[in-house]
């Protein structure tokens, strides 16, 4: 019902919210890219997109297309190895934040496992800046982390609001600074954090770092001051506080994939697992029982 080719346009257009970009991207020309987005319209009877010469939207349908979209082309992509004969293979550097430590990444790179057993998979957990550092110096295939609002790069997974969380019980003083629990440079979360406060005048001191989530969880519980972390996210026992409370504002973030420069049997192993956690991304957003 759905053609592989379409649904690929469409998570390009998706992901980048742009029908130029999404053309670049593909190696299309915009009006086949357009063509694509149309007949995909057609073939579900609904809208996925609402556009004007400014912007290009999801509809309430598309966001729903867009985890059928993932789904399809993990199963078409599947299929097509099993039929072929062909086999991914070979060593994979995969990168993930500590953003999802305690969400359900580790059944997806189970079930991962599974369905590409000759794959060397070696998994590096660290901070979403340290990642890009890593990558960068060619230490890593793939990796899943926070990008920087000014970056670009990437595969959009998912979007969130960055918000202020903290224990239940926890009161800011308006008189004092407000105690940050955040993660060492080159952390994408304590820029964001020490940006807003010192956008909007309000003073600040840390009273924890830690390279470890569970390290900063701990210290939030204690009531030991506030963090920024993606309201999807929120660790138990932690709680995102009210406006009342007088913090700035700190925009969304972005969870994208970054591939490496690696080619052959580490880009088709990369490849395969990226598929694989945008398939996944719905269960991602949420934790395990």
């Amino acid at each position: 019902m759905y053609d592989p080719a379409q649904l690929r346009t469409f998570l390009a257009v998706a992901q980048t919210l742009s029908f130029t970009q999404a053309a670049r991207r593909l190696g299309l020309r915009q009006s086949t890219v357009s063509q694509h987005i149309r007949r995909l319209e057609d073939a579900t009877g609904r809208q996925l997109f609402t556009r004007d010469t400014h912007s290009v939207e999801l509809t309430e349908d598309g966001e729903a297309m867009l985890g059928f979209a993932r789904r399809i082309l993990q199963v078409h992509e599947q299929a097509t190895a099993f039929f072929t004969g062909t086999r991914v293979r070979g060593r994979l550097r995969f990168g993930a934040s500590e953003d999802f430590v305690l969400t359900r990444l580790p059944e997806i790179l189970e079930s991962f496992r599974y369905d590409h057993p000759e794959v060397d998979l070696e998994l590096t957990v660290e901070l979403s800046g340290t990642l890009h550092e890593q990558l960068a110096a060619g230490k890593l295939d793939l990796v899943l982390a926070k990008r920087r609002p000014e970056d670009p790069r990437g595969e959009l997974v998912w979007r969130d609001d960055l918000v202020w969380i903290g224990a239940e019980r926890l009161r800011l003083d308006a008189d004092r600074p407000v105690p940050l629990i955040v993660y060492p440079p080159p952390g994408i979360t304590r820029a964001r954090a020490l940006e807003a406060l010192e956008r909007e005048g309000r003073a600040w001191r840390i009273v924890c770092t830690s390279g470890s989530l569970n390290g900063l969880v701990a210290a939030a519980r204690a009531g030991l001051g506030v963090m920024a972390h993606s309201r999807r996210l929120i660790p138990p026992g932690l709680f995102r506080l009210p406006d009342r409370s007088g913090l700035p504002d700190l925009g969304k973030t972005d969870f994208v994939l970054l591939h490496g420069r690696r080619h052959g049997a580490a880009g088709n192993a990369a490849n395969a697992l990226a598929t694989a956690v945008l398939a996944g991304g719905e269960r991602l957003r949420r934790r395990g029982d």
